[in-house]
C-alpha cells in the first residue's frame, strides 16, 4: 500500500467542512497572536485544549492556499492529458517548481518519476497521480531519521535558542510556543537576547505578560551574552523547565552575528550542561526560496537543529517544506498555520499530506 492510500485511510472521516460548528470556531479575534512582530493582540486567559481532530482541521484550513493552487493544477494536468508523455512531464515539472519545491529537488524527483513510469509501463495520468504524491513525500521521509520532537534536558532547564532574520515572526513564534509549553505544565522563562533591534526587548516582555510566563531582559544595546547569563542564572536558581532565548537577526552583517552567537553559545554551554538543547531557525514561508538561502547561511554560522516555518497559511507554495528537507537537511519542527496561538503546530508529515492533498482523497 502506498503512502497516499495510507493517509487516506488514516484520516477517513475527518473530511467534514470547516463550516461544521463543532469544529474550529469562527470567532478568532480573542485568541489571535499576530504573525507581524509589531502587532500586540490580547490573549484570553481561558484556554482550550486542541484535540487531535482539531489539529487535523488546523492543517486542512492552514494549507488551503497551497491546496487550491498546487493540487488544483495537478488535477487539471491529469484531466488535460490522456497519455503520459514528455509534454505532460514538462508541465508537471513547472507545477512543482511553482510550488516552491526547489529546482534541484524537482529535477531529481522527475528523474525518479520517469524511471518509475518506464519500469511500470504507466501510460494513464490517472494512474500516475497518486504515485506523484507518494514519490514527493518519499523526499521527506526516506533514508533519514528526522524528528519534530523537542530535545529536552534530562535534568535542569532545557534551553531553546531562537535565530532568524527580523520580520519572520520570531518574537510571536516564541510567544506561541511558550504558551503551548506552559499549557503542558512547564515553567517557562523568556530571555531577551536581541538587544540590537529597537524595541525588541520591550516587545518580548509584553508577550511574556500576555502568555503568562516570566522574563529576563536589559536595556537596549546591552551585551546579549550578559542577558543570557542572567537568564540562565535565574532559570537554575528558580527551577525553570524551559528557557527561550531570543537573538538578533542581523544576517546582513554575518561576521558580527557569528561572533555574537558564538559568545552566547559559550555562555549557555558553560552555565547549562549540554545546552543549547535546540537551536531553532525561524523562517517565513512566504519568502519562498529566500528562506532556503537564509537556512543555508544560518547553518554556516551556528548549529541549527530544526526549523520553525511561519505563515505557511499565507502562501500557495506549500512545497517549501520539501525543499527545506532536501536542500538543507533540517527537520521542520513547527509550522505556523494561522494567527491564533494554537495554529502553531508541531510538524506532522501525515497531517501535512492530508492538508495539502485532501481534495484528491
Amino acid at each position: 500500500m502506498g503512502l497516499f492510500q495510507k493517509i487516506k485511510d488514516m484520516f477517513k472521516g475527518n473530511t467534514t467542512s470547516f463550516d461544521d460548528k463543532n469544529e474550529i470556531p469562527v470567532q478568532e479575534k480573542e485568541e489571535e497572536i499576530g504573525e507581524n512582530e509589531e502587532e500586540n493582540v490580547e490573549i484570553e486567559e481561558e484556554q482550550e485544549t486542541v484535540s487531535p481532530k482539531k489539529e487535523v482541521k488546523i492543517y486542512e484550513k492552514g494549507l488551503t492556499k497551497s491546496r487550491k493552487g498546487f493540487v488544483s493544477n495537478l488535477m487539471s494536468l491529469t484531466s488535460r492529458y490522456s497519455k503520459v508523455n514528455e509534454e505532460y512531464f514538462d508541465e508537471l515539472e513547472e507545477i512543482l517548481i511553482m510550488a516552491d519545491i526547489g529546482v534541484h529537488t524537482v529535477m531529481s524527483f522527475m528523474d525518479r518519476l520517469r524511471d518509475r513510469v518506464r519500469k511500470e509501463k504507466i501510460e494513464n495520468p490517472e494512474d500516475l497521480r497518486e504515485i506523484i504524491v507518494d514519490e514527493l513525500f518519499i523526499i521527506y521521509v526516506d533514508d533519514s531519521i528526522m524528528t519534530n520532537k523537542i530535545h529536552y534536558a534530562e535534568s535542569g532547564p532545557t534551553v531553546l535558542l531562537f535565530v532568524g532574520v527580523n520580520g519572520v515572526g520570531k518574537t510571536t513564534t516564541i510567544a506561541k510556543l511558550a504558551w503551548k509549553l506552559k499549557e503542558e505544565g512547564k515553567k517557562v522563562l523568556l530571555v531577551a537576547g536581541d538587544t540590537f533591534r529597537a524595541g525588541a526587548t520591550k516587545q518580548l516582555e509584553e508577550w511574556s505578560q500576555k502568555v503568562g510566563v516570566d522574563f529576563v531582559g536589559k536595556e537596549e544595546g546591552a551585551d546579549p551574552a550578559s542577558v543570557v547569563f542572567d537568564g540562565l542564572k535565574k532559570a537554575k536558581a528558580e527551577d525553570y523547565d524551559v528557557v527561550f532565548i531570543d537573538t538578533a537577526g542581523r544576517l546582513q552583517n554575518r561576521v558580527n552575528l557569528m561572533n555574537e552567537l558564538e559568545k552566547i553559545n559559550r555562555v549557555i554551554a558553560r552555565e547549562v550542561e549540554g545546552a543549547p538543547h535546540e537551536t531553532l531557525l525561524v523562517l517565513d514561508a512566504t519568502t519562498g526560496q529566500n528562506g532556503i538561502s537564509q537556512a543555508k547561511k544560518f547553518k554556516e554560522i551556528t548549529n541549527v537543529t530544526g526549523i520553525v516555518l511561519t505563515k505557511l497559511d499565507g502562501t500557495a507554495k506549500g512545497g517549501i517544506v520539501l525543499a527545506i528537507k532536501e536542500e538543507v537537511q533540517l527537520p521542520v519542527k513547527y509550522i505556523g498555520l494561522g494567527e491564533r496561538k494554537e495554529d502553531l503546530q508541531p510538524f506532522d508529515i501525515e497531517k501535512y499530506i492530508y492538508g495539502l492533498f485532501k481534495d484528491m482523497m
